[in-house]
């Protein structure tokens, strides 16, 4: 190992991770919304870093192959996941109908901190998509590197996850005068409700 194959394997974790990280998704939808409405925002995004290091540390230590020789394991997380994702999609469409707006004086007032961290645990942890990232694919990728800069590579992934929820959760706070019109919130729980049920459709038929 020389300091340019690990500096070459810690930039092509962070692309590889990035590239996997940022896309429309359960848990940036709920990293989104938590940050314009300011709440439990750190809690949020160290949940959802620290779950996504620990996912990748699994996958660059080889837990994809047994993810892939376990297909009742990602059976039942599938089930799991997919009934979740449509329970949050109906909760997203009920606050669409129902409207609301963000306003100085209610921000931060809404889920409880337990419930909070609850729902961003379930959004992570039974998300098959999340194994499948993570674990298999980046776990794949890791695997073509000698073993010293597959963990510079894990390392550089490990950082894009963190940048990018920490990113998104404190920097979503700058879209709070554009939500604090009913009319943007609707648009916004409606796109959530849209993409939750997707992708719970997409892990029903996988």
């Amino acid at each position: 190992m020389n300091a340019s194959s690990a500096a070459l394997a810690a930039l092509s974790g962070l692309g590889f991770g990035l590239s996997l990280i940022i896309a429309i998704g359960a848990q940036n939808a709920f990293v989104l919304r938590q940050g314009i409405r300011r709440e439990h925002v750190l809690a949020v995004v160290s949940v959802c870093a620290l779950s996504d290091v620990a996912l990748i540390g699994m996958g660059v230590g080889g837990a994809g192959a047994l993810v892939q020789a376990a297909p009742t394991v990602m059976t039942v997380f599938r089930y799991a996941g997919a009934a979740f994702l449509i329970g949050y999609a109906l909760l997203a469409a009920r606050r669409a109908v129902s409207g609301g707006a963000l306003s100085g004086d209610t921000a931060g007032t809404g889920m409880a901190l337990g419930a909070t961290v609850a729902t961003c645990l379930a959004v992570t942890w039974l998300n098959p998509h999340a194994y499948l990232d993570t674990v298999v694919l980046l776990g794949s990728y890791a695997s073509h590197f000698a073993t010293p800069d597959r963990w510079f590579l894990a390392a550089g992934a490990m950082l894009g996850s963190m940048v990018w929820f920490f990113a998104l959760g404190f920097g979503a706070r700058y879209l709070a005068p554009l939500f604090a019109r009913k009319t943007a919130w609707r648009v916004l729980d409606s796109v959530i409700a849209v993409v939750m049920l997707a992708l719970a459709g997409a892990l029903l038929i996988m």
